[in-house]
């Protein structure tokens, strides 16, 4: 993967424009532009397509931990000269406050078996004896999950919208009882003046008689 990948997935999954990038390379102490940020997502055949360095990936990454977990005081983040697979694993292990047991549940998700011993190896000094490269399987790996359990859905989008249905009751209709609906619950035209002795089952009428 070069870093381009990196930052197209990143920027996919957690639906930043491209105003919004410029500011997170400037939270990490690098200096860019829009136009500059827009060929570094290019895809790699298309015309003004630039190749995103190390350091200026680092910059977007330290930026990223900034807008996750906010600046330490009275510490600037370090621009890494040289990024490796295992230093991006532990920029975005930090950016998303998560723990051994969090990636590993992560990476479940997307069908990749990992241990906790594999893992613990990657977030190790380099010179440590137990130090393990991180190949780029896991990160890209890594990525997916990430983007499978973050992911924001741009507004407007089928998944936004489904999200936001609501679901429809139906209400059933009561079942009328016997073979004749009651007369009285049948609609009657009120402009039209009907004969009450045309109605069946017409009510007798009580006559009062005067002794």
């Amino acid at each position: 993967m070069i870093n381009n990948d990196i930052l197209r997935r990143l920027r996919y999954t957690f639906n930043y424009h491209d105003k919004k990038m410029v500011e997170l390379f400037k939270y990490g102490g690098v200096s860019t532009s829009k136009e500059q940020v827009v060929n570094w997502l290019k895809k790699d055949s298309d015309e003004g397509f630039l190749l995103c360095q190390d350091f200026e990936l680092a910059g977007f990454l330290n930026g990223f931990i900034i807008e996750k977990r906010g600046k330490k005081e009275g510490t600037e983040p370090v621009l890494e000269s040289k990024l490796t697979n295992n230093l991006i694993m532990v920029k975005l292990k930090i950016a998303l406050n998560l723990k051994a047991d969090d990636i590993i549940t992560l990476l479940e998700k997307v069908d990749f078996s990992f241990s906790k011993s594999e893992l613990s190896a990657l977030f190790r000094r380099p010179e440590h004896k137990h130090y393990r490269v991180c190949k780029t399987q896991v990160l890209r790996n890594f990525l997916t999950a990430i983007d499978k359990q973050y992911h924001v859905a741009r507004p407007g989008s089928k998944a936004t919208a489904k999200s936001k249905k609501k679901p429809t009751h139906h209400v059933k209709e009561p079942k009328q009882q016997g073979a004749r609906a009651n007369i009285s619950s049948i609609y009657q035209n009120p402009n039209l003046k009907s004969n009450v002795d045309d109605l069946p089952n017409k009510p007798k009428r009580k006559v009062l008689k005067l002794k």
